[in-house]
């Protein structure tokens, strides 16, 4: 298994690794509606290439035998998704292909992240996951991440209810 940094060129896999995940998570706890709406909006070509030629964006696929099989996303300064804190780093996606769940990717994907956060010399690493995601909720508290605030996260005309957490990395 290997990482690498997504460019331009990548975009079309990307956009395909994208709404594969979220559909794979989210599908069948929430409306074909707003589902579709949220893919068109957050998944075409237009967005992806705005968010991968910003400068405080990094994406990076997780490939096994030359296939994609997940992908991570982390914003930094204004790109930040919620508050904008200068001296953080957010992870804004962290998704694997439901056949490689339990393959320890997420994980692999979780320390690129950390990696990064360090390399930058950030103070911590922040996240807002779904509340009604129990597993993923388990992941970050077994990775050390603390439960900070909520905020909502829009799924078409949906109001959900994100848990925003985060882990100290310069104490």
């Amino acid at each position: 298994m290997q990482i690498r940094k997504i460019s331009i060129q990548d975009i079309e896999n990307l956009k395909e690794i994208g709404k594969r995940t979220f559909i794979e998570t989210y599908a069948s706890v929430n409306s074909k509606e707003n589902m579709t709406e949220y893919l068109e909006n957050k998944f075409s070509i237009e967005v992806l290439k705005a968010e991968l030629n910003d400068k405080n964006s990094e994406f990076y696929f997780s490939e096994f035998k030359e296939k994609i099989i997940g992908y991570l996303k982390v914003n930094t300064g204004e790109s930040q998704t919620e508050f904008k804190n200068e001296n953080a780093l957010e992870i804004e996606r962290i998704y694997v292909l439901k056949e490689f769940h339990g393959k320890k990717i997420g994980q692999i994907l979780y320390e690129k992240a950390i990696e990064l956060g360090k390399q930058k010399n950030v103070d911590y690493v922040w996240l807002a996951v779904w509340e009604q995601n129990p597993k993923a909720i388990r992941f970050y508290e077994k990775n050390g991440f603390l439960q900070f605030d909520k905020q909502i996260f829009k799924l078409g005309n949906e109001e959900q209810s994100d848990i925003m957490m985060k882990l100290e990395l310069n104490k």
